[in-house]
């Protein structure tokens, strides 16, 4: 099921920052990371962010900061490894997801 999101002004300019052309320094340890790696990195702390999946992203003609993806089940709160509090039973106060 694909929601619509709508991220913030700031959202919109660290990701299109992170699409711009890293300059190769002769002195650095192998190549830089491409556009398109640091264009799917932008991609995958906004879903972090905001609880999308960063791969299921399509425009939704509505304007550049306006976009549907499929959201991502928030699993609560990690209580210790591997048990988590369900978030589904939250009021609203989810300190992960803030549902």
């Amino acid at each position: 099921m694909r929601v619509d999101f709508e991220m913030t002004a700031d959202d919109l300019s660290a990701l299109l920052d992170s699409m711009k052309p890293v300059p190769m320094i002769m002195l650095q340890c192998g190549t830089p990371r491409s556009v398109q790696e640091n264009a799917n990195a932008a991609w995958a702390r906004l879903g972090a962010k905001m609880g999308f999946d960063p791969m299921t992203v399509r425009p939704n003609g509505r304007g550049d900061r306006f976009f549907s993806a499929e959201p991502v089940a928030c699993k609560g709160m990690e209580i210790e490894p591997g048990v988590f509090s369900g978030c589904d039973a939250s009021a609203g106060d989810c300190p992960e997801c803030g549902r």
